[in-house]
């Protein structure tokens, strides 16, 4: 077990430190964070391997739907206006799907923020995971914190050619692959790729994956955390979205408070020492670069790696972790109530602990019931239910359509035998990978007929037709009526089409019109 002195000092200063904040617009301060090790840093590893592995690899994935339509499990068809998820087929008249599964995101995302704050940002988000990947890169190739503070400060030579050239290709070489996994969404991927690297790809393709690249290398390697700061305007909304119940990475001044590096020194002059032994850990693993000490910051992502960098000293100090957790501002205002007598003195660490060392009675801890409130329950229920209707209606939706427009001009022609006929434009849109035969029928009409251009049959009240998978097909029908049955100047009727091996129909009321009868 070490003592205070003996915790190593880390010689690191907050970017935005409070005592020397600087305009919100600055020049950029490079920042060199260490790397971190726990249980929050083994979950980002967790979440960055799972969010690439889905990003990079599903391009790749196969899904049979039969010889009519494409195998790529997830494919973005702009060419046919199509988005093939699996199973799943969405048409354009269909968009409403994708706005429901935005409004999924953007509740879930206010789910989140409200009951665990920004987790979002510190572990999921894009700008978050490739950071990480590139930081990666950048302790494998330059070494560690220390070691590429050393490099950053050393004269240019032959090594630090070397080693920034290094680090830069492979930054790049991670940055073209991405631009190049995002184009395999709106094409066959194993096609696709044989013609960008032929250079017979359509022009878009090399230009989207410039573009992605671009933006990759500048965002993950060069500007990284001013994206979060300058550019995403997540931090300053997220504010409407906490309350004191919800979960934020704290220090907990209650018990840190005062910092000392020779807490026993003190303690033997009669002077209180908290727990902090001010080592600057917390600072030095911050992605962001700033202090958690000075209280919570629109930069914390809340990636939680200051807590495994404080719990990691705790440890070697034999003293409890939580100087830094998640908490509740609730919890916290309580806990620093009991350390400061109710406001009346500063933190006293002799208020929280008892002579045995031991935190005192009455002192909030977190548990998982706390997040679960009203407000968490209505954001889950409103996410809950727009999930069900979507899923309800995936279930139950139809996969034959049919639509008519009738002829405007002329609305009716009279026949030679005196007959009246109408014309109109009947569409029949086939919804599934595979061709079909719809009966097309009419109903109603008393005596009425249809014939169909391009169909060799005689005038009926039905017809086959046969219909290409995954097709609209477009009929021209003219339907006739006898004069002697015509009762009115426009009468209703349906028109039905319906698939005998699905049992699917569709019906359309239409109506028939005819010159009046004065007589």
């Amino acid at each position: 077990m070490l003592d205070q002195a003996q915790v190593e000092r880390l010689d690191a200063e907050a970017v935005n430190s409070a005592k020397t904040r600087p305009p919100l617009y600055a020049a950029r301060k490079k920042i060199f964070p260490k790397r971190a090790s726990g249980r929050f840093r083994q979950f980002k590893w967790l979440v960055m391997a799972i969010t690439l592995g889905i990003y990079y690899l599903t391009p790749w994935l196969r899904w049979d739907r039969g010889p009519f339509a494409p195998d790529q499990a997830v494919l973005i068809d702009l060419a046919n206006r199509r988005f093939y998820f699996f199973f799943i087929e969405i048409w354009p008249q269909e968009f409403y799907y994708v706005a429901g599964l935005l409004m999924m995101a953007g509740v879930g995302l206010f789910l989140i923020t409200s009951t665990v704050g920004r987790a979002w940002c510190g572990y999921a988000c894009p700008q978050t995971v490739w950071v990480d990947l590139f930081l990666v890169v950048e302790r494998a190739v330059e070494g560690d914190r220390n070691a590429r503070i050393k490099l950053e400060a050393a004269p240019w030579s032959t090594r630090k050619l070397v080693l920034r050239a290094s680090k830069h290709a492979i930054w790049l070489i991670i940055a073209v692959a991405t631009g190049g996994a995002w184009i395999f969404y709106f094409a066959d991927a194993p096609k696709l790729l044989g013609e960008v690297v032929t250079g017979t790809a359509a022009p878009v393709a090399y230009v989207t994956i410039a573009v992605l690249t671009g933006t990759t290398y500048v965002f993950g390697g060069l500007m990284r955390e001013q994206v979060c700061t300058y550019m995403c305007p997540w931090p300053r909304i997220q504010a409407a979205m906490l309350d004191e119940n919800s979960l934020t990475v704290t220090y907990n001044d209650w018990r840190g408070e005062p910092r000392s590096r020779h807490a026993k020194k003190a303690l033997a002059a009669g002077l209180p020492a908290g727990d902090c032994v001010d080592c600057n850990a917390c600072v030095a693993v911050c992605p962001m670069g700033i202090d958690i000490r000075d209280g919570q910051q629109l930069e914390c992502i809340t990636c939680a790696l200051c807590i495994d960098a404080c719990d990691g000293v705790m440890d070697k100090l034999g003293r409890e972790r939580g100087l830094i957790s998640y908490a509740t501002l609730a919890d916290y205002n309580a806990n620093m109530a009991v350390a400061t007598a109710g406001g009346t003195s500063p933190v006293n660490p002799s208020l929280v602990r008892t002579t045995t060392g031991a935190f005192v009675d009455g002192l909030a801890h977190f548990h998982l019931g706390k997040i679960f409130r009203l407000r968490t329950y209505i954001y889950l229920g409103a996410w809950s239910t727009i999930g069900l209707v979507l899923v309800y209606s995936l279930v139950t939706r139809e996969r034959l359509e049919l639509n008519v427009l009738h002829d405007r001009n002329p609305q009716f022609v009279t026949l030679s035998d005196g007959s009246i006929r109408n014309g109109y434009t009947v569409k029949l849109l086939n919804m599934i990978p595979a061709p079909r035969t719809i009966e097309v029928m009419l109903q109603g009409l008393d005596g009425g007929e249809m014939s169909i251009v391009g169909v060799d049959q005689a005038p009926s009240r039905s017809f086959s037709v046969a219909v290409e998978p995954d097709r609209l097909k477009v009929l021209k029908v003219f339907v006739r009526q006898p004069v002697d049955r015509i009762r009115e100047p426009a009468q209703s009727f349906e028109f039905r089409i319906e698939d005998k091996a699905s049992s699917e129909s569709a019906e359309y009321t239409a109506s028939f019109n005819a010159p009046k009868n004065d007589k």
